[in-house]
C-alpha cells in the first residue's frame, strides 16, 4: 500500500510503498497486550522488600509464661501480630521479568505498526534535518502539523539538531530505529517514521 511522504514543514515529498507483511496485518490486541505486559514487567526494579520475623531485632525471650495467664501461648515478640514484629508474607526482592519468544515479540511489533496505520496515526517524513537546534522554531512546525503527542523514529543515529531541539518538548519522543518498541508506539498518538527509519525497519523484518 502507498502512503504520502511529507517534509518537516508539512510540504508534500512524494509517496512510498509500505510492506503489507509489516503494516497490512489485522491488529491483534492479545499479542500487543502481551508485549506491553512483558515490557512493563521487565523494567520493574523488584527491590520492594519487607522485614520478616527473622529480620527484625527483638528479644527472643518468651514474653510470658506458658500457662496460667489466660492469654494465648506466645514464644517470641518477633511474631507478626505484635507491634515491632516482622511482616507476615511481605514482599521480597525478586525479578518480575518473564519470557516471551522472539517470534511473538516481532509479531507484536508488526501488529502495533499495523494498528497505528489503521488508526491513521502513521506519518512518514522524508528526513528530520534542521539548520539549527532551536526548540521554538521546531515547536512552531509541530503546531502547524498538529503534532502534540508523537514518537519520532529516525535512522541509526537521530539528526543531532532535531534531537536537541525536540528533547524539551513534552510528549515528543525521538528514538533511533533500534529503539522501536510496542509500548512507546502505543503511548503516543502519532508514530512518525523517516524514510531512513522505514528502510531500516523493512530490512530488519526481511
Amino acid at each position: 500500500m502507498k502512503i504520502d511522504v511529507t517534509s518537516l514543514d508539512g510540504a508534500a515529498a512524494g509517496s512510498v510503498e509500505l510492506s503489507d507483511e509489516i503494516f497490512g496485518l489485522e491488529p491483534r490486541e492479545d499479542l500487543i497486550a502481551r508485549m506491553v505486559r512483558y515490557q512493563l514487567a521487565k523494567r520493574r526494579a523488584g527491590t520492594h522488600v519487607a522485614m520478616g520475623r527473622a529480620d527484625v531485632w527483638r528479644t527472643g525471650k518468651k514474653i510470658y509464661k506458658q500457662k496460667g495467664t489466660g492469654h494465648a501461648r506466645h514464644g517470641s515478640a518477633r511474631a507478626p501480630q505484635f507491634r515491632g514484629g516482622g511482616k507476615a508474607h511481605g514482599p521480597v526482592m525478586r525479578s518480575h521479568e518473564h519470557e516471551l519468544t522472539k517470534k511473538v515479540k516481532a509479531l507484536a511489533l508488526k501488529h502495533a505498526l499495523s494498528a497505528k496505520l489503521k488508526d491513521g496515526g502513521l506519518i512518514i517524513w522524508s528526513d528530520t534535518k534542521l539548520a539549527e537546534a532551536k526548540t521554538k522554531s521546531l515547536l512552531a512546525n509541530f503546531t502547524k502539523l498538529g503534532l502534540t503527542s508523537a514518537l519520532i523514529l529516525d535512522g541509526t543515529e537521530p539528526e543531532i539538531n532535531f534531537a536537541l531541539a525536540a528533547r524539551n518538548i513534552p510528549q515528543i519522543d525521538v528514538l533511533p530505529i533500534q529503539g522501536i518498541n510496542v509500548y512507546d508506539i502505543l503511548r503516543r498518538d502519532k508514530l512518525v517514521l523517516t524514510k531512513a527509519a522505514l528502510d531500516a525497519l523493512e530490512a530488519r523484518f526481511k
